[in-house]
């Protein structure tokens, strides 16, 4: 049996950091997931960790485990707001924001 992966990528304003992030599982590219997209993958049960890049963006790693038949649910967005956005070019990992929700 397998499990559902969804990637919502939606947030509150306007990103500063625009453009098609690449969908990595466990280390291996999966797809990828445009503004205002929502994606649903296919996954095994298990430990998973999951990161979203964009060059040399990138959110931070998030691992989870997932059941069979189960729905496990992530939002993410680029930088929404300068600070942010000017921190990123010196620790990359704020870049793409990533919650489990």
């Amino acid at each position: 049996m397998s499990a559902t992966l969804r990637l919502i990528r939606e947030g509150v304003g306007m990103e500063l950091r625009r453009g098609a992030f690449e969908i990595d599982l466990d280390g291996a590219r999966v797809g990828s997931i445009d503004w205002h997209e929502t994606k649903e993958i296919s996954i095994e049960p298990g430990h998973h960790t999951l990161q979203l890049r964009r060059g040399r963006y990138r959110s931070r790693p998030h691992s989870f485990d997932v059941r069979d038949e189960s729905l496990i649910s992530f939002r993410c967005h680029g930088a929404m707001m300068w600070p942010r956005w000017v921190a990123s070019a010196l620790k990359p990992d704020l870049a793409i924001s990533l919650a489990r929700e």
